[in-house]
């Protein structure tokens, strides 16, 4: 009821996903301008070394990315989803790319921030912490990139980080907002207290309470909603599975495994079945407006859309046929109270 009660006087955003682990590069920075000229709002970006599985194939430099698509965009908002500041990449280095592609966008862009996967961060050899160091070393991160953001000359010798002399010289006119990813309570509680908004993958009403209560009211609300389109349902769960296996797997592998072979067996028993229950399949637009709603009555007022496979220009048209304007027609009869 809070969730629907906060919900009332918020407008709700349509986003699009775009998939660094299924892409090409250049792909991804035509999609990012096909989301905008759709009628998306804004786009999320992973940030990724590898890929999930080996079936999606792809892993580019997201901030190499980020450069296209700044030019390619006029209005469409960006946000990493998420980036993890904290092994593979130096808090220091993720603030001077962060700045430099809000230079590019301004007023465009936002850092969201995680504590990571294993998957991603254990390239370097560095180890693979246990959560409550990951999320210790996250809270350091944070207060690194936003002084570096100030533009001052920084010196940083914390628990986990080292910073020497370092100064930002291309900066954008503000400081982008930095978003941070909760997957529960303690990670909801951080986004409250140190972000500027937070991002969630399920439509969980009490991680954005937590988000609340910990001085996150009125700051923005990212869900991430996964589908997949197609001309048939039985075609669509089939991409499904075939692309996105792992998402029937348990949440907590999606951090600890360190390669996709690893997860390509752990989800060697998942069924068709299974994907579809938690990936919306198929080309039933009430069934993804359905889907969108859910983020919505938890309270998210930013809802990202992913769709799993190559077709992404069948998806762009049919979202902008059939599933936008019903989630804008929707969002006018909850501001209209009716």
């Amino acid at each position: 009821m809070a969730a629907r009660r906060r919900q009332a006087h918020r407008s709700i955003r349509l986003g699009y996903k775009l998939s660094s682990e299924e892409q090409k590069p250049s792909d991804l920075v035509r999609q990012a301008e096909m989301a905008e000229e759709s009628g998306f709002t804004f786009a999320l970006i992973s940030d990724h070394y590898h890929p999930w599985v080996d079936r999606q194939g792809q892993s580019p430099f997201v901030w190499a990315v980020i450069g296209g698509i700044a030019q390619v965009t006029r209005r469409l908002e960006l946000g990493t989803a998420v980036t993890c500041p904290t092994v593979r990449i130096h808090p220091a280095v993720v603030a001077q790319a962060a700045a430099t592609a809000a230079a590019m966008m301004p007023g465009r862009f936002f850092l969201g921030v995680g504590t990571g996967e294993n998957l991603n961060e254990h390239i370097v050899g560095h180890g693979w912490p246990e959560t409550e160091i990951r999320q210790e070393r996250l809270e350091e991160a944070v207060e690194i990139i936003r002084r570096l953001w100030k533009g001052d000359n920084v010196s940083h010798r914390g628990r986990h980080f080292t910073v020497e002399n370092a100064r930002l010289y291309t900066l954008p006119n503000a400081p982008p907002p930095l978003v941070i990813a909760a997957g529960g309570p303690k990670g909801a509680e951080m986004a409250g207290r140190l972000g500027d908004g937070v991002i969630g993958t399920e439509p969980s009403a009490s991680l954005l309470d937590q988000f609340e209560k910990a001085g996150g009211d009125g700051r923005p609300r990212y869900g991430e909603l996964t589908v997949c389109w197609a001309k048939s349902e039985a075609a669509a769960r089939k991409t499904a599975h075939q692309y996105w296996p792992t998402s029937a797997l348990e949440s907590s592998l999606s951090w600890e495994l360190p390669l996709p072979e690893h997860f390509e067996a752990a989800a060697k028993p998942v069924t068709e079945d299974q994907v579809a229950e938690v990936i919306t399949c198929g080309p039933d637009p009430k069934r993804h407006v359905s889907a969108v709603q859910k983020y919505v009555e938890a309270g998210y007022d930013h809802v990202c859309v992913h769709q799993v496979g190559p077709d992404q220009e069948g998806f762009m048209k049919f979202y902008e046929r059939d599933v936008l304007p019903k989630v804008v027609s929707a969002r006018r009869r909850v501001k209209a109270g009716r």
